[in-house]
C-alpha cells in the first residue's frame, strides 16, 4: 500500500467545506492506504498565539477528526509537537533549502505582506513541512493547487539530499484527490469557505447547533430569477446550495435540484440535510470532549507509532549526513 501523509493546523474552526471537501477523503484514504495524518501544532507558533487556546484547538481538533470518521487503530494519527524528530529533521531541511527557494514560496509573500512582525518560523516553514513529509517514507501528498508549491519544494529537497549524500529519503508525489464538494461561502458565494472566519454567517461550523445551522442556510444569499438549477458560474449561490445538498446525500448537485422548485425549500432541505449529516459527529465530539483523557490515550499511540517510523527515517539521514551515533 502506498503510505499517504496529510497534515491540518489547529487555527480556525474546522468547518462544512473542510468536511465535505477534505476530510471525507481522510476516511476513504485510511482504507485505501496507509494513511499518517497530524495535528501540525508547531505550525501554528509562526504568528503570536494564546498558549491555552493552542492547546484547547489542538485537542479540539482531534476529537473532531475522530468524531468524522478517521479511526486511529486504521491510520496513524497523531500531534507534530509529540514526534521531536520533526524539528531535528527540519533544521537540516533548513539547511538543504536555499534562501532564494524560500523566498519565492507564495504563503510566505502572501502572509508576511504589511505584518509588523514576520518570524523567522514562517520564512523556514516549508523545511519543517518538507520534514513532515519526508520523515514517514512519504509516497503521496494528498493536497489542492494551493500547496502544490510546497510539495515541489518537498520533491526539490529530497532529491537534492539525496545526490549529495547517499539514497535517503522517498520523493513524494502531489496528487490531487478525489473531488470532493467545492463548498463556497454562504454570503459570499464566489468564495470558499473559510477556517478564518469563525462564527461568519457564511460559513457552518462543524459544532454550530441546528438553530444556528437554519439561520445561516435561511440567510445564504441566491438570485432574483427564482429558477433552482445547478449553473456555478451564472447561479453561484444557488449552485452553492446543491452542491452541499448533493454532498450531503450522496447525489450530484443537478439531482440534488429534483423536485425543488422555490428557494426557500432548497435552504430548508439543505440545512435539514446538514444538521442529519452533522449530528452524528457531534455526538461523537462531545463523547470524545467529556473525556480529554481517552483522547491523549489515542494520541500517545498514534505518537509511538509514528516515532517508529520518524526514527528510523532520522537514523538513516544522521548516518547519511556524517553525524555520529548517539
Amino acid at each position: 500500500m502506498a503510505r499517504v501523509f496529510s497534515g491540518i493546523k489547529p487555527t480556525g474552526s474546522v468547518h462544512l467545506g473542510n468536511l465535505l471537501g477534505a476530510l471525507r477523503n481522510w476516511v476513504v484514504m485510511q482504507d485505501e492506504a496507509d494513511a499518517v495524518y497530524c495535528v501540525v501544532d508547531l505550525h501554528a507558533l509562526t504568528v503570536r498565539h494564546d498558549p491555552a487556546e493552542l492547546r484547547a484547538a489542538t485537542l479540539s481538533l482531534a476529537q473532531l477528526l475522530i468524531a468524522s470518521g478517521i479511526d486511529p487503530e486504521r491510520c496513524t494519527l497523531f500531534v507534530q509537537g509529540h514526534v521531536p524528530e520533526h524539528t531535528e529533521c527540519a533544521w537540516v531541511m533548513e539547511c538543504t533549502a536555499s534562501f532564494g527557494e524560500l523566498r519565492r514560496m507564495t504563503q510566505f509573500k502572501d502572509k508576511s505582506e504589511g505584518a509588523d512582525f514576520v518570524s523567522g518560523g514562517l520564512f523556514t516553514y516549508p523545511a519543517l513541512q518538507a520534514s513532515d513529509i519526508l520523515l514517514y517514507d512519504t509516497d503521496q501528498v494528498p493536497v489542492g493547487e494551493d500547496q502544490r508549491q510546497h510539495i515541489e519544494l518537498t520533491r526539490d529537497i529530497a532529491t537534492r539530499f539525496n545526490s549529495r549524500y547517499g539514497d535517503t529519503f522517498v520523493v513524494p508525489e502531489a496528487v490531487i484527490p478525489p473531488a470532493g464538494a467545492r463548498i463556497m461561502d454562504l454570503q459570499h458565494p464566489e468564495n470558499k469557505m473559510s477556517k478564518s472566519d469563525d462564527g461568519a454567517q457564511g460559513t457552518i461550523l462543524l459544532l454550530d447547533d441546528p438553530s444556528a445551522i437554519h439561520k445561516k442556510f435561511k440567510r445564504a444569499v441566491t438570485d432574483s430569477d427564482g429558477e433552482v438549477r445547478f449553473d456555478p458560474t451564472l447561479k453561484p449561490g444557488v449552485s452553492n446550495l446543491l452542491s452541499i445538498l448533493g454532498a450531503a446525500i450522496d447525489r450530484g448537485p443537478e439531482a440534488a435540484a429534483d423536485g425543488i422548485e422555490r428557494y426557500g425549500d432548497l435552504k430548508e432541505a439543505t440545512a435539514e440535510a446538514v444538521i442529519d449529516l452533522l449530528r452524528p459527529l457531534q455526538a461523537r465530539y462531545h463523547e470524545l470532549a467529556a473525556d480529554p483523557a481517552e483522547t491523549g490515550r489515542l494520541l500517545a499511540l498514534g505518537a509511538e507509532k509514528a516515532r517508529t517510523v520518524a526514527s528510523a527515517t532520522l537514523d538513516r539521514m544522521r548516518s547519511n549526513l556524517g553525524l555520529l551515533p548517539r
